[in-house]
């Protein structure tokens, strides 16, 4: 079962995510651009807008299913009240197997929505590293109000 693993079990994910927020908290634009989540700068190409997050989603290490949330303080389901909900995340705090991370929902704004695909919520997840079972990285992408 996920949750029978110890705290150190799950270092791993929480390097890999202390290394994304380090990044956002240091957010410059490089040339020079490998996809892989544990990339050492945001950001693919002198020319693209000035990058600020690296998006997430995280799957259920007992299901491998990735993980949805509102993206609204509601109490609320998301699969069943037609709620949106989002699947990607930016990671705002790492505390060892606890990681606290942002909703963003998808950009509403239809003529920055390529450049800028995201939007903050003001929904946040705290979610125990030992039920991850895998991290999948989006592009790296400036995300307004953080």
């Amino acid at each position: 079962m996920c949750n029978n693993k110890k705290d150190d079990e799950c270092k791993c994910l929480a390097e890999i995510l202390t290394v994304i927020s380090i990044l956002q908290e240091n957010s410059e634009c490089s040339d020079n651009c490998l996809d892989t989540c544990d990339r050492g700068f945001l950001g693919c190409s002198p020319v693209a807008i000035r990058c600020n997050t690296r998006p997430v989603i995280l799957y259920n290490c007992c299901t491998g299913t990735p993980w949805e949330f509102p993206i609204t303080k509601e109490d609320v389901v998301c699969d069943t009240t037609g709620v949106t909900c989002s699947r990607v995340l930016r990671v705002e705090k790492i505390d060892g197997c606890c990681a606290t991370f942002r909703v963003l929902q998808p950009s509403t704004d239809v003529e920055t929505a390529t450049a800028i695909p995201y939007a903050a919520t003001n929904s946040f997840v705290t979610v125990n590293l030992n039920c991850v079972g895998a991290i999948r990285c989006l592009q790296d992408t400036f995300v307004d109000c953080i």
